[in-house]
């Protein structure tokens, strides 16, 4: 079955099983950000942003994306908001090593365009069921709220 879809801000026609989980699919087009883990929606390291938020793509199948935007690590490590989470992430001290980047990063971005600035517990909530092997959940909560800082100072939020 054909399924169309804006991948990566492109019209796309993607041929698969409606059931079939979008992390599989993806996969399968070569795109590798999106790694299967858990496979249960946990662990992070498939996140999609998905109509701007980030999902467990694991969990979505094919069939749920019709006509609608899915934007995958590989398009958004070439905007500025990206670059904004590099830097907050390296002055927090982490260093990734490519398992769950998407997981931590998507967390991180679908906080930047905020009009209020998260709590500490919010983000905590909002990256709790993260299990990073890279670095602890405190240091990535530090590395999101400077790369909020630097989102806000370059956009003049």
């Amino acid at each position: 079955m054909n399924f169309t879809l804006t991948l990566n801000e492109k019209k796309t026609i993607i041929q698969a099983s409606p059931s079939e989980s979008l992390m599989i699919v993806l996969r399968k087009n070569g795109i590798l950000s999106v790694k299967p883990g858990c496979e249960n929606g946990i662990c992070g390291s498939c996140t999609v942003l998905f109509n701007g938020k980030p999902v467990p793509s694991c969990k979505l199948p094919i069939a749920l994306t019709m006509n609608q935007e899915v934007e995958t690590l590989e398009h958004f490590s070439q905007t500025e908001a990206y670059q904004d989470i590099m830097k907050g992430f390296a002055k927090a001290g982490i260093h990734l090593c490519g398992y769950c980047n998407s997981g931590k990063i998507f967390a991180a971005a679908s906080l930047l365009s905020a009009k209020k600035k998260p709590t500490r517990a919010s983000i905590k909530k909002l990256v709790s069921h993260l299990s990073p092997c890279c670095t602890d959940i405190d240091t990535l909560i530090n590395g999101i709220i400077y790369a909020i800082d630097f989102y806000n100072r370059r956009t003049g939020m």
